[in-house]
């Protein structure tokens, strides 16, 4: 899958939690920004596992210390990409 099928597929998983439509989450959101609470935000992890067939490297007690960077729709991408390429 490409950088833009990525991009797509972490766009929908969080527009989902967040119950908006895919359109109104913007490539260069911040995850913050958009409202995403921490309850949110591990089920997003869980949905990116299980459609990416990835394990995401996230400790919940300590978000702003993590191995994924979750801050944003894009850095959420490239921690996808990486994780695909193994």
């Amino acid at each position: 899958m490409d950088r833009a099928g990525i991009e797509a597929v972490v766009i929908e998983i969080l527009a989902a939690q967040l119950l908006l439509p895919p359109s109104e989450v913007a490539p260069d959101a911040r995850v913050d920004d958009l409202g995403l609470d921490s309850l949110g935000k591990v089920e997003a992890i869980f949905a990116l596992e299980e459609r990416f067939g990835i394990s995401v490297p996230f400790n919940a007690n300590e978000p702003d210390q993590p191995d994924f960077d979750f801050q944003s729709v894009g850095s959420i991408v490239a921690g996808v990409e990486r994780l695909l390429r193994g």
